[in-house]
């Protein structure tokens, strides 16, 4: 279930923000819950997005690396428990360096909540201490959507100090930033260092709730949910796309940034669980869509 169970942090500087996403999503019928998580080591905190997920819908155990309270070589397993649909443990390792003599001000690059197409520029002092003839020689990053540039290292009794702006491009995609800058310097022990990147570019034509539950819909019943379709500018719904014919759908009409769609779920007389994509199709851009699961079941 999991996209990923190990991590490696790198190199981070001291009381610098490191997390990273272990994603999960339930690619079984029946619902997955999670009982509970424990960590080997108190130098990572493990963080449960959701407990209970329904039929394709994805959820994260996020490994918070303690960075302002552990220095070193650290390591740490988080096991995860499932109770649903069966017992089962899933084991998800992390390790990282916590150097003491970097430092990042702010602790992160952490843009928020960035319309599309949006431009913005976060800066951030690193300061290096007992090494005066330490030099940032690169900055490196795997997203080509991000920019850096360094001005001249300041150098001063006993620290470096480097002024960095990082800039995200408008043609940074829509979701989650969940990115790495990965600095290369001169020092040989330690060449590298990370500083973690976080924010979200806002869709710009979404679905909400992006799961919907149906329940235990009996047989012949009839279930109606309202989905609510939220634009950045004002849109027409062409059409919508479901592969199952026991859901219709009221689309409204004309153009507007708000469309509600009332759903209704037929149940028919075969005990089933349900676990169907529902796809609303724009006239933005390229006949743009947006998706959500209906999870659920049907019984007598």
């Amino acid at each position: 279930m999991f996209e990923s169970d190990s991590h490696d942090f790198r190199t981070v500087g001291r009381g610098a923000k490191a997390e990273h996403h272990f994603v999960l999503e339930n690619k079984f019928q029946e619902d997955v819950r999670i009982a509970s998580v424990r960590t080997s080591c108190g130098c990572t905190t493990p963080i449960v997005t959701k407990n209970l997920l329904k039929t394709h819908e994805r959820g994260a155990i996020i490994a918070k690396f303690n960075t302002d309270t552990f220095i070193g070589q650290k390591a740490a397993t988080i096991t995860v428990v499932f109770d649903r649909p069966y017992y089962a443990e899933v084991q998800l390792k992390v390790k990282g360096f916590i150097r003491t003599d970097i430092t990042f001000s702010p602790n992160e690059v952490a843009y928020g909540e960035v319309a599309p197409g949006q431009s913005i520029t976060k800066n951030v002092v690193i300061t290096r201490t007992g090494k005066p003839d330490w030099e940032i020689t690169d900055v490196r990053s795997h997203c080509n959507h991000l920019q850096v540039s360094l001005d001249p290292a300041e150098r001063l009794p006993g620290m470096v100090r480097y002024r960095m702006q990082v800039r995200i491009k408008d043609t940074m995609p829509e979701g989650d930033i969940r990115e790495r800058l990965t600095l290369i310097t001169n020092d040989r022990d330690f060449p590298t260092t990370e500083m973690s990147i976080s924010g979200r570019i806002r869709p710009t034509l979404s679905i909400s709730p992006a799961t919907v539950s149906i329940g235990n819909a009996k047989h012949g019943q009839t279930v109606e949910k309202r989905l609510v379709v939220r634009g950045e500018q004002p849109f027409e719904i062409r059409k919508v796309v479901c592969a199952d014919d026991r859901f219709d759908f009221d689309v409204p009409a004309g153009k507007k940034k708000l469309h509600f769609v009332k759903m209704r779920f037929n149940a028919d007389e075969q005990d089933a669980s349900v676990g169907q994509e529902v796809r609303i199709v724009t006239d933005l851009g390229e006949g743009k869509s947006a998706t959500c699961i209906v999870t659920g079941a049907v019984g007598k």
